[in-house]
């Protein structure tokens, strides 16, 4: 129902669909719909898809990956027309980093799309690794769709939109500078902040389980002793992202591996990195 309320929505747009009938294959290498943004890449790639499909119709002729990744319009419009099925995958199909929303901050941002940030990044954030921790892989008990919609009510909600834009000037010079322990520091209070609010609006939700927290308090204490640089964050769900340098990777899933397989489900941790955003399959 959510496709076709998609395809409903962006028929006057791409008028070629009316033409054409479309077969779909879409996966995913983690559970869907637990609050790892599953959506976002699925929604991303079919956009981009879409709007490929759109070129090679309009010009008869073929168009490069490379052409159309370049193209800044070309982009704006994927992302645009990505945000229209779920709202986080306006960032996703930009390399390593993005932006989503207006911001005094970032001159191009918008709320009607995401736009890449790459240029932004020092070196070091381009090597980042995210291990997933699934506490759980059960559906998540709100969408994100709804958990967005309960800020209209909640009292904290002008607060939190000042803290996002303050968060977000700080972490830009930590971005450029690779100052990881900035960008810790601003990744988990986010994380934090994103889970109280959920638990006090109404109606209320509390996302994280028993074996989230645990996760938590054993990474700040390892970190603490170790001086490794891992962070966590966390999604609209129960599962734990570390966050950290390729340079620590080996120290960070022994740590993993030793102290926190055993609080996941069936021991399931996802060893993901910064992508380099979408690509054509052949």
């Amino acid at each position: 129902l959510r496709l076709l309320n998609f395809f409903t929505s962006i028929q006057n747009d791409f008028k070629f669909l009316k033409d054409y009938g479309l077969v779909i294959y879409s996966a995913n290498s983690f559970p869907h719909s637990s609050g790892i943004a599953s959506s976002a890449s699925s929604y991303s790639a079919l956009a981009a898809a879409l709007c490929d499909l759109e070129i090679q119709l309009k010009t008869k002729k073929k168009t490069t990956e490379k052409q159309l990744l370049s193209d800044s319009k070309w982009m704006k419009k994927v992302s645009l027309f990505s945000r229209l099925g779920s709202g986080s995958a306006c960032r996703s199909p930009f390399a390593y980093a993005s932006v989503w929303g207006e911001s005094a901050v970032v001159k191009t941002s918008s709320n009607d799309f995401g736009i890449g940030v790459e240029n932004l990044l020092h070196k070091e954030f381009k090597t980042l690794r995210d291990s997933i921790l699934i506490a759980s892989s059960n559906e998540k008990k709100v969408s994100s769709r709804v958990g967005h919609s309960l800020m209209k009510g909640n009292p904290f909600a002008k607060a939190r939109y000042k803290q996002a834009n303050d968060n977000l000037k700080n972490l830009l010079p930590a971005l450029k500078s690779g100052d990881w322990e900035t960008f810790g520091a601003i990744a988990e209070n986010e994380a934090m902040t994103l889970h109280a609010l959920m638990m006090c609006s109404n109606p209320s939700f509390i996302l994280m389980n028993a074996h989230t927290l645990s996760m938590i308090e054993s990474i700040r204490n390892f970190r603490e002793s170790s001086k490794v640089p891992v962070y966590f964050t966390l999604d609209a769900g129960p599962n734990v992202h570390l966050l950290y340098p390729a340079a620590y990777q080996k120290k960070v899933l022994e740590f993993a591996d030793y102290e926190l397989s055993g609080l996941c489900e069936n021991g399931k941790i996802i060893h993901d990195f910064a992508g380099k955003g979408i690509k054509k399959i052949k």
